[in-house]
């Protein structure tokens, strides 16, 4: 239940492991045997040597968000809840990563984040080429890709995922 409360987040081991009173070493372990049994997967970060990136942290996300609501027990609808966003998330990279791999495409996939807090929500490599999504609920929110980001990663494609967007996005070539 403390992982799947932290989807959109970035996961601290030791803080998981201090809220249901484990190590770290065990929470790595079951995170690990909830991904061999594709409940769950780890987005690492993007970290190329620029100054400032965050190096070390991962996201867990669930490949079903259904899973993840019955493991906390909400079921309200969108309307009603307040992690509308981090689920929009979970989802739209969960299916872009399913997308991918029908399409055999072999592309790695990462979140981008600063120590300043600047964030990209999924980066993805493929032949040395990247592309950058920021994903959001709201189609009317305005969305703005960090300076640090694009002029440390030239040439990157970017694109605002909402749900005015999702099928193109979900079927891109």
């Amino acid at each position: 239940m403390a992982l799947a409360l932290q989807i959109g987040s970035e996961v601290n081991y030791q803080d998981l492991a201090q809220t249901v009173g484990t190590d770290g070493k065990t929470i790595d372990r079951y995170i690990d045997l909830l991904e061999k049994a594709f409940v769950v997967f780890r987005l690492p970060a993007l970290n190329r040597n620029v100054r400032n990136e965050i190096k070390m942290g991962k996201k867990v996300f669930f490949y079903d968000c259904g899973i993840r609501n019955a493991v906390i027990n909400n079921f309200k609808p969108l309307a009603t809840r307040t992690d509308v966003g981090a689920l929009w998330e979970n989802f739209v990279i969960s299916e872009r990563m399913k997308m991918l791999a029908y399409q055999g495409k072999d592309v790695k996939q990462y979140f981008w984040r600063t120590t300043q807090q600047q964030e990209i929500d999924l980066v993805e490599e493929n032949d040395n080429e990247f592309s950058a999504y920021k994903i959001k609920w709201n189609p009317r929110q305005r969305v703005r890709f960090s300076n640090t980001f694009t002029s440390n990663y030239p040439g990157t494609k970017t694109l605002a995922v909402s749900p005015s967007n999702i099928e193109e996005f979900l079927v891109e070539n």
